[in-house]
């Protein structure tokens, strides 16, 4: 599944250059990027504070890169494919196991699901 990362800052990565993207997972659970390297040009982005807490790194090849020039809401978009051998943090694969599971049961609550009864067997007679 594609990802698509809003950075505050402008930094412009070709279409079809490999990325590691290293985040950190914050208190509501939704990742902020730390870094990015660009691994064909070996550009390194990152912010300027200090990691702390859970960091993930995963890789992934650029996809589009949008970015937005002056004024206040200045940014880069980022639409990233990710690795199949990436990997990610517990929580994001909590998080996403999660929202499967929610769309399962409303997918089984559409169809019917198991809530209920079974019929009664009718009688036969021979």
């Amino acid at each position: 599944m594609d990802r698509t990362l809003v950075l505050n800052a402008q930094l412009a990565i070709a279409r079809g250059h490999r990325v590691e993207v290293s985040e950190r997972i914050v208190e509501g659970g939704e990742p902020a990027v730390l870094s990015i390297v660009d691994l064909d040009t070996g550009i390194r982005y990152r912010r300027a504070e200090e990691p702390r807490g859970e960091i993930v790194r995963w890789m992934g090849r650029v996809l589009e890169c949008t970015v937005m020039l002056g004024g206040v809401g200045a940014h880069t978009e980022l639409a990233v494919a990710p690795d199949a051998s990436g990997g990610t943090g517990a929580r994001t694969a909590l998080r996403e196991a999660d929202a499967a599971v929610d769309a399962a049961k409303a997918e089984a609550d559409r169809w019917g699901g198991t809530d209920k009864a079974p019929e009664e067997p009718v009688d036969r007679i021979w």
